[in-house]
């Protein structure tokens, strides 16, 4: 397609849809994204690094394949995987962490290659595989509220704005309650940005080592998760929106993107679901055929940010635990309630996904392996035990 037929399709409401999805996309997950990086035992420094190369990869990722397919394909990072490494990698070496972001990426590219995404995710129940997420997530649901004992004012405050624009402004709710915990926590003192100079983060190269503990118990559950929360829901809002595109490549290119930035922290590249669904609605083009220049505006946007990643992460730093830890969860509210609904609708599935629920919650470890790979497990023997057909008595 020419640039300049392109560029007419770039119109404000296509450009405004752009600054919102990643508007909501940083300030939903951005803190998570400093939790998980900072739990791989990064310096805010390689932090700022690290949401550099996120930046320009989804930015890079998003124009491409919005341009190549006219189709709103807007790409952000795994908030679910991230959320499993906070939980997962502290204790676990940077040069560890960034073997499991490597493998993880290496899985998804064959998938993507082969074709074989869908057929194996077939083979874990979506109860089971939404319950892992759950499990993971309730973590951050629970310090969210548990930051009320840490600042009762910040929290309290953030969680009445939380609620005030669900009921009003569902779709800023996010944003409106970041900046009224900032607001807050500059009044009472709490942002140190003194402490923290503000400066360029230019990405460094941090060698990827391998131990099969960490990939089985990190590596294989962050793919997991990757792939069933992220990607599936992104593919899954494409076609709900009427678009109609080719799966495989979508997830190697991605994949392929993720691999590339891995040893410099872009730790995972995957297909966008609530964001993107932002850049799909008649608000942005009456034409659904010219609607992807919003995805290209978000790409623009997202290389702006990943040009001051350096700043976003020493941003986060200067913040107190308690915002961070509310907006977290107060971000993930939605996607835990989800989460939950999925795992327990169906009551024939019901007891194996509050069984993969409870070890993933659980935080325990075995044979060195973390308690998402296990709550996989468990559940899925749960669901074949209890799938068994029962003999006729007599």
């Amino acid at each position: 397609m020419r640039p300049a037929l392109a560029l007419r399709h770039l119109t404000l409401p296509a450009v405004m849809a752009g600054f919102v999805a990643v508007l909501v996309g940083y300030t939903s997950s951005a803190a998570i994204i400093f939790q998980a990086a900072a739990a791989a035992g990064a310096t805010p420094l390689q932090i700022g690094g690290w949401l550099s190369m996120l930046g320009l990869g989804m930015g890079v990722t998003s124009i491409g394949l919005s341009l190549y397919y006219r189709t709103p394909i807007l790409t952000a990072w795994s908030t679910p995987g991230a959320a499993l490494l906070v939980t997962s990698l502290p204790g676990t070496p940077i040069n560890e962490a960034v073997g499991v972001f490597v493998f993880a990426a290496g899985l998804i590219l064959l998938c993507g290659v082969t074709g074989l995404f869908a057929r194996l995710m077939d083979h874990i129940p979506q109860a089971i595989s939404a319950a892992m997420l759950a499990g993971i997530l309730l973590r951050f649901g629970l310090d969210a509220f548990a930051s009320l004992q840490v600042n009762f004012t910040l929290s309290a405050a953030m969680g009445l704005v939380y609620l005030l624009g669900r009921r009003y402004l569902a779709r800023y709710t996010i944003v409106l309650t970041l900046l009224a915990g900032l607001a807050i926590a500059a009044l009472q003192g709490n942002i140190h940005l003194a402490q923290q100079p503000l400066a360029f983060a230019s990405p460094a190269f941090i060698a990827p080592h391998f131990s099969w503990p960490t990939l089985l118990g990190i590596g294989v559950p962050f793919f997991v998760v990757t792939m069933a929360s992220q990607n599936a829901p992104g593919i899954a809002t494409l076609k709900a929106a009427g678009y109609s595109v080719p799966t495989s490549p979508l997830i190697a290119w991605t994949a392929l993107a993720a691999l590339l930035l891995a040893p410099f922290g872009g730790f995972s590249v995957c297909i966008a679901a609530i964001t993107a669904a932002i850049c799909m609605g008649p608000d942005v083009n009456p034409d659904p055929q010219r609607r992807y220049m919003g995805a290209v505006a978000a790409g623009g946007f997202y290389l702006l940010a990943g040009l001051f990643g350096g700043m976003i992460g020493m941003l986060f730093g200067a913040l107190p635990p308690a915002l961070i830890h509310c907006i977290a969860g107060l971000a993930l509210l939605g996607t835990i309630g989800g989460s939950l609904q999925r795992a327990l609708h169906d009551e024939k599935q019901r007891d194996a996904a509050l069984i993969a629920f409870l070890i993933t919650a659980s935080g325990v470890t075995l044979l060195g392996v973390g308690s998402a790979f296990w709550g996989i497990v468990g559940g899925a023997i749960a669901h074949l035990l209890l799938s068994l057909p029962r003999r006729n008595a007599g």
